[in-house]
């Protein structure tokens, strides 16, 4: 293997510790091509070894190889871009994954053990999505009280300004602007 290749396989690496928690990277547009290149190398390997196995095996191989990848590269995509919503969306690749993979596991089992394993698999997603949801809420909630609060601070200091005149109170009022981002 050349030097030129541990860079991609190390960020293949972070990608698949499941970061997160942890800001985005902001990786560079080069490296991202590199490493999404080589995480569908890897998981295209993965689903290959799948093939040597038989029934059910099979299917839960597979599906753990194809759960691996959709979240690698959402793990990618939020390091690459840094945005909320690809956070979101590579916690939700998380969680279906999970899902997923679990009822696929549930396949081995007959009756109603079977049903109960399908029933837990769904009520750990159900459970995953909606702390998801009330975690956007929460977001959400507190940059509206944040924006409120600017608003607020900016006109208690936009009256301030009105007590001065002329350049004073041009450059006040600038200051007020900027610093409460209006």
């Amino acid at each position: 293997m050349t030097t030129r290749n541990h860079a991609p396989r190390l960020l293949c690496a972070i990608a698949l510790a499941g970061l997160a928690g942890t800001a985005s990277a902001n990786i560079t547009k080069p490296v991202y091509t590199a490493a999404k290149d080589e995480v569908k190398t890897m998981f295209k390997t993965e689903r290959d070894h799948c093939g040597s196995m038989s029934g059910n095996a099979k299917d839960v191989c597979v599906e753990r190889a194809k759960g691996h990848e959709k979240v690698a590269l959402a793990n990618l995509e939020y390091q690459y871009t840094g945005k909320a919503k690809d956070r979101n969306d590579y916690l939700e690749a998380r969680y279906e994954a999970r899902y997923k993979l679990a009822k696929e596991m549930c396949d081995d089992k007959g009756g109603n053990a079977k049903d109960v394993c399908v029933a837990e698999a769904k009520a750990e997603y159900d459970k995953a999505k909606a702390d998801l949801k009330a975690n956007k809420a929460v977001a959400s909630a507190e940059s509206d009280a944040m924006e409120t609060k600017l608003k607020a601070d900016y006109k208690v200091a936009n009256e301030r300004c009105d007590s001065l005149s002329g350049d004073a109170k041009d450059s006040c009022q600038a200051s007020a602007k900027a610093r409460y981002f209006q």
